[in-house]
């Protein structure tokens, strides 16, 4: 990458770290913090919750009818998410052993805990869990990809992608015939040793 490209990435990564200090100092104002992986909200917050919670039959008396009939093709997409992710897990258990390359953890990516919100009933909670399944299998397929086009082919498109994965921005410039030749090894070798 030339310098300018470092200094790009560079500030791009200084941006998401301010972005997860914002969102920190927003848990607090929400009244909540994490320890580990569990939130703990205040106690007044969580009474707050409850009250704000919509009763079943007012929630399914307020749904319109784009959301009535759409909900069946919606749900019908869990078969091809969980297929996918039975498939690019598998993928990836077989592939990435056999050239040694370290495993996309799929806890990192697949985050399902909306549905503990005490303002949520019980089918807006489904929603979240299916959301947050779905949007998860995605971003670590995503990854698995990623992974995979960085062992095999870590070169950049002549033609501008749109909101390309993070390992792109350190790929080969297009047409660049002695680059990919001297540093494929490289990018290899950075896919065993540090993956993240």
């Amino acid at each position: 990458m030339t310098e300018k490209l470092v200094e790009l990435v560079d500030h791009i990564q200084k941006l998401h770290d301010e972005l997860d200090r914002e969102i920190a100092k927003r848990r607090v104002a929400m009244g909540f913090n994490l320890s580990g992986k569990f939130v703990q909200f205040e106690k007044n917050v969580v009474s707050r919750h409850r009250a704000l919670r919509t009763g079943i039959l007012k929630y399914l008396s307020n749904a319109d009818i784009p959301t009535i009939v759409t909900a069946p093709v919606i749900y019908g997409m869990i078969l091809p998410v969980a297929l996918l992710d039975l498939s690019v897990s598998v993928y990836q258990q077989l592939c990435f052993r056999a050239y040694g390359m370290a495993r996309v953890r799929r806890a990192d990516y697949i985050v399902i805990d909306r549905q503990h919100l005490k303002y949520l009933n019980w089918i807006e909670a489904l929603n979240c869990v299916y959301c947050g399944y779905a949007n998860g299998v995605f971003a670590y397929a995503r990854e698995i990809g990623a992974r995979t086009e960085q062992f095999w082919c870590p070169i950049k498109h002549a033609l501008r992608v749109k909101d390309p994965h993070q390992r792109y921005f350190e790929f080969l410039e297009y047409g660049d015939a002695d680059g990919y030749r001297a540093r494929l090894a490289e990018f290899r070798r950075k896919l065993v040793e540090n993956p993240a």
